[in-house]
């Protein structure tokens, strides 16, 4: 089966599980048992994957088959090299054989997680897998009324899970099956769930050419990171790309929601990144980042919330900060975007770049945005201002920009300016990016090149000179698509109409004097 198949069918097959089941809980709220249930497959099949191949030469070998006693023998080794350990009993595979004739199945999959995260305690993968089942409430009155209803719903979602076709060898399919499973759930839910969806993940197309723009001067990249980064969708978009050719790129975030935070987690275990290539942390980034003793980063790609308030100018120390001290200025209090700029930049190697898709404010707000817009464009920050097209998130219906910094030598002090606010096809009621619209706009960003009423290069000079304003409009010169009207040819034609009409007027008076 070709890729392309094999995930429709993938999708078709999630499409009608998530159709049967979602009158038993609001779309969003139930996505936490069916990713959490995703998941629970995906770290049992992918255990004993590795466990059979290492007894590869022991005929007849299942570690899904063994006593949990033997099993035991192989924890420590297990955890060290994975991250985690699951007993034969506690398997996915094993429970779901019994799940439906389970009375007590909703003890049963607490006691499962339980084990699942307690086998990390004490080791170097205990953060990564500490609350990763939190979500998946067990006794939550989303899954029915009495425990006899919750655990038949529960066992409905084990068993569709199971059913579902995800190839023999998740390592050899032709697509990255559980995480394009993941991806397609989190875009099926959160187109449903309006506002609070789109918190929680990003289009794959904008995604895609985050990823594209942060890569593509070709500068080594050992480490992408994402300061806000919701379910991790724009880190793991490098894992698709320059992440197959180097096996040890490093993926960090920091997500202030805990739910969030647990979903972005799964999701590297579901692309299959090993525990010991993330650092995931949760906390709020502005005004305590956790990573700062691993950085510079060589690629950021981010997505940070618009608009939100933040401490500002209610923390004395963070005027002191070295994120934020360079303007003199700190964001204002109720639109924290720049500061997750300047925070962003801060993070930044040398020879690194970051994408960032921002709130369209501010390219052009007054006050303290404005301060600091001048620092960044006198520093020669700033390389590109992409304007995207309206509609393109979920919850979202503004026009959104990608801000594209770079810290290092850049070819010159100008800030490329991109209009690609009409890049886009029709998609349902949302706007998509399609691979031709992402090439159109990477093409020009990558060759820094000017394009009549799509880009144009301006120096820094004449951008301060107009305010600082970084808006795409004021730059990029607009086609006028208005009809052109011939105004010789609107005169000729007036003018034979009037003849036309003093030859009718004529005849109509003497077919009068003759009626007469």
């Amino acid at each position: 089966m070709g890729n392309i198949q094999q995930r429709e069918e993938l999708h078709r097959t999630i499409w009608a599980m998530a159709d049967d089941l979602r009158g038993q809980a609001g779309g969003w709220e139930f996505k936490a048992y069916v990713l959490g249930t995703l998941f629970y497959r995906f770290i049992s099949e992918n255990l004993t994957d590795y466990i059979n191949k290492l007894q590869a030469g022991v005929e007849g070998f299942d570690y899904a088959a063994m006593s949990d006693e033997e099993a035991e023998e192989a924890r420590d080794m297990m955890v060290t090299e994975k991250g985690f350990f699951i007993l034969p009993s506690q398997l996915f595979q094993n429970v779901c054989k019994h799940c439906e004739q389970d009375e007590n199945l909703n003890m049963t999959l607490a006691k499962v997680f339980k084990a699942i995260e307690g086998s990390a305690i004490g080791t170097a993968s205990e953060d990564d897998m500490k609350g990763l089942f939190s979500d998946f409430n067990v006794d939550s009155m989303f899954l029915g009324g009495d425990v006899k209803t919750r655990n038949r719903n529960m066992a409905k979602v084990l068993l569709k899970i199971r059913d579902m076709n995800l190839g023999e060898d998740f390592l050899d399919n032709k697509i990255d099956a559980f995480g394009d499973a993941y991806e397609f759930l989190m875009t099926m839910y959160a187109s449903g769930a309006g506002k609070s969806g789109g918190e929680f993940f990003t289009p794959q197309e904008v995604s895609e050419l985050l990823a594209r723009l942060a890569a593509a001067d070709g500068h080594e990249i050992r480490s992408v990171y994402d300061p806000a980064c919701g379910s991790g969708s724009l880190l793991l978009k490098f894992s698709k790309t320059i992440g197959r050719d180097n096996p040890n790129l490093m993926y960090y975030g920091q997500e202030i929601n805990p739910t969030t935070y647990n979903l972005c987690r799964i999701n590297m275990f579901l692309h299959n990144i090993n525990y010991d290539k993330f650092d995931i942390q949760l906390g709020d980034t502005l005004v305590h980042p956790l990573h700062r003793l691993l950085e510079p980063f060589d690629a950021i790609v981010s997505n940070p919330p618009y608009s939100i308030e933040w401490e500002g100018s209610k923390n004395p120390l963070l005027i002191n900060d070295d994120r934020f001290s360079g303007p003199g200025v700190l964001a204002p209090d109720k639109t924290a975007d720049l500061a997750f700029t300047l925070h962003m930049l801060a993070s930044l190697s040398e020879s690194g770049t970051a994408a960032i898709v921002e709130f369209p404010g501010v390219l052009y707000r007054g006050g303290k945005e404005k301060s600091i817009r001048q620092w960044l464009i006198e520093n020669n920050r700033i390389d590109t201002i992409i304007q995207l097209p309206s509609n393109l998130f979920f919850g979202v219906g503004i026009a959104t920009c990608i801000i594209v910094l770079r810290k290092g030598m850049r070819p010159d002090n100008k800030v490329l300016f991109i209009d690609a606010s009409r890049e886009f096809v029709k998609n349902g009621n949302k706007n998509r990016l399609t691979k031709e619209n992402q090439d159109h706009i990477f093409n020009v960003f990558a060759e820094r090149k000017e394009e009549q009423y799509f880009s144009c290069l301006v120096a820094n000079s004449d951008i301060l000179a107009n305010d600082a304003n970084l808006s795409v409009s004021s730059y990029v010169e607009q086609e006028d698509t208005r009809e052109v009207i011939d105004i010789k040819a609107v005169n000729a034609k007036l003018t034979e109409l009037i003849a036309e009409g003093e030859e009718l007027n004529r005849k109509i008076e003497t077919i009068i004097k003759d009626l007469q």
